[in-house]
């Protein structure tokens, strides 16, 4: 059986953590930033970890 590939699109936007969970930025945190508030920018900045359902499916993207 040849090996799994790593899905390269998946792999660009996220990280793997030590636990198994996936890091990953925010949406919405690139660009229109005038009608956005600046706590709502600056808690944008802070990376983010993919909810539950997200992980499982990034396991197989991700092997």
């Amino acid at each position: 059986m040849p090996k799994m590939k790593t899905h390269k699109g998946a792999a660009k936007r996220f990280r793997k953590t030590a636990k198994g969970k996936f890091k990953t930025t925010h949406p919405f945190a690139l660009h229109i930033k005038t009608k956005k508030s600046a706590k709502r920018k600056r808690k944008l900045r802070r990376g983010g970890i993919a909810s539950a359902p997200d992980t499982k499916r990034l396991r197989k993207l991700l092997p």
